[in-house]
């Protein structure tokens, strides 16, 4: 474990030292939880959730946009359950007076548990070479199957636990499985008791007067009480989509793991209006959907699996997430939700208006169901950020660090670097950034030997550096050096921006969807 926290250590120091990620208010000594991007931070958070918004906005006729108030009237939170039901099961340890969330204890023991069989795995691949084969080890070494039925009896417990609101037997299995605090190695736990997440706020001008409002926890209310508004005044025809990108608020008890778990975050959403009955194959379609756009980034199939929820929402008929193999542990990255009729049905109940779609076909009426799917803008920056980042040893005994982001989402597409400040290298140079930049982010650096110049721009991922050299007056050709492979191709000028296009457009990479 040790090794994944140091790896950690160095995703968050890097995303600082190459502005990519700041603690907020950091000359007062921060806020916790709290993260502002820098200037590389914000156009790859950009370019991210530009990628997810054109995949299933602009390439699904059925699919449109909306931007919904961070405010909402608050009866809004009632009828969805939060003012009720949006609770985590909380304890204190009475010896380091630190506070957890039970849940994420109980997980945390488990991650401990799969890095046991994740080590047993490696030992065994090194022991059988290319002969090994890993599902066949899994299926039948002893040891690993007895960890693995450890693993899923302590989720399977905790998720009814928790699904019965039993927080007594909560407390009964940290205690069973000697779950210690991080921080004072003491088993000397409160009982488990539930905190609701919701900001509060006030709207009005004196105190009396005031409107008792919540920051919004989840963007999905916003295009559920615009169902009706979207569908008549874009004529929509069901099964249709309502998507969205926003900013959300959770009181979060541990808020941790850098950008992984914060109190203010971004969500993208996406809520999928189907006629009863067909949420089981859209559930199935929406899966292997969401699944291509994380595959067609390429970072490693290997890195997600899909994980089933032992404790369904009280509005869901089927739940899983997407999880990603983050440096501590495979963690949700996305959830994709059946969320039957509640949502719909519940404002309908509360506000006394009618929020139904007339089928044409069936010639009928009727509250229809949501398929949806959620991810964390911020927990896919974070997904890209670490999976990318990496020590690469080089054959003259250096090594070099290298973020190498995929292409697409990269904040600078390419640097241009004269190899001197003379000879007129600079002017050409600059020429051809004037030239780049309305199709692309572009760098200039003229300072330093160009072997360190490359490093640097290797370090904040930028994909091409451009070098300007004597030969360039004499031919109009430039070196382009490719990040992840070092190699270095010879071209004319003019070609440039095409071989960068074809390799950085969305375009291209939303093809393999």
């Amino acid at each position: 474990m040790a090794n994944q926290e140091d790896v950690f250590k160095k995703v968050i120091s890097h995303a600082k030292e190459y502005g990519y990620v700041f603690q907020s208010s950091e000359i007062y000594d921060g806020l916790s939880a709290v993260y502002d991007y820098g200037q590389n931070g914000v156009e790859l958070k950009n370019n991210i959730r530009e990628y997810w918004w054109r995949a299933m906005t602009q390439l699904h006729d059925d699919i449109v946009g909306i931007d919904a108030a961070i405010f909402m009237h608050p009866t809004t939170w009632k009828a969805s359950g939060h003012v009720d039901a949006f609770n985590d099961p909380l304890i204190d340890n009475k010896d380091s007076k630190k506070r957890y969330r039970a849940d994420v204890l109980v997980e945390d023991h488990v991650a401990k548990i799969e890095a046991k069989i994740d080590k047993e795995v490696a030992k065994a691949a090194k022991r059988f070479g290319e002969a090994f084969d890993k599902e066949q080890f899994l299926a039948t070494n002893a040891r690993v199957k007895g960890y693995q039925e450890k693993a899923t009896a302590i989720l399977k417990r905790l998720g009814q636990s928790l699904e019965k609101e039993d927080l007594a037997d909560v407390k009964t299995l940290i205690e069973e499985l000697g779950i210690v605090c991080p921080v004072s190695g003491s088993k000397n736990w409160t009982d488990v008791k539930q905190f609701n997440l919701m900001f509060g706020t006030q709207l009005g001008a004196t105190a009396e007067s005031a409107m008792e409002l919540y920051l919004r926890p989840e963007t999905a209310q916003g295009i559920f009480v615009n169902f009706l508004n979207v569908q008549k005044t874009g004529r929509m025809k069901i099964p249709f989509g309502i998507a969205q990108t926003g900013k959300a608020f959770r009181n979060e008890i541990v808020a941790r793991q850098f950008i992984f778990r914060m109190r203010e975050f971004e969500q993208m959403e996406m809520q999928y209006f189907i006629k009863p009955g067909t949420q089981k194959e859209w559930y199935e379609a929406w899966k292997e959907k969401r699944m291509n756009w994380h595959l067609s980034l390429g970072m490693g199939e290997e890195n997600y699996r899909f994980h089933d929820h032992e404790k369904l929402a009280h509005y869901a008929d089927a739940a899983c997430d997407i999880e990603f193999k983050f440096p501590f542990g495979f963690r949700e990255l996305e959830g994709i939700h059946s969320r039957t009729d509640f949502d719909l049905g519940s404002h309908e109940k509360y506000s006394g208006k009618k929020l139904q779609y007339f089928d044409p076909e069936e010639n009928k009426s009727y509250v229809p169901y949501v398929l949806e799917t959620s991810i964390g803008l911020d927990r896919m920056f974070l997904a890209v950020f670490s999976n990318s980042l990496r020590e690469e040893a080089l054959e003259n005994n250096t090594t070099r660090t290298v973020l190498q982001l995929p292409a697409v989402l990269a904040p600078t597409k390419a640097a241009v670097l004269p190899l001197l400040k003379r000879d007129g290298l600079p002017e050409i140079a600059e020429k051809l950034v004037n030239d780049l930049k309305w199709d692309m982010n572009v760098a200039y650096d003229e300072k330093d030997a160009v072997g360190r110049r490359y490093r640097r721009q290797d370090a904040v991922g930028t994909p091409f550096c451009i070098t300007v050299d004597h030969q360039t007056l004499e031919d109009e050709t430039v070196t382009i050096r490719h990040r992840d492979s070092m190699e270095q191709q010879r071209v004319k000028m003019d070609k440039v921006k095409g071989i960068i296009t074809d390799a950085v457009a969305m375009k291209a990479w939303l093809k393999k969807i």
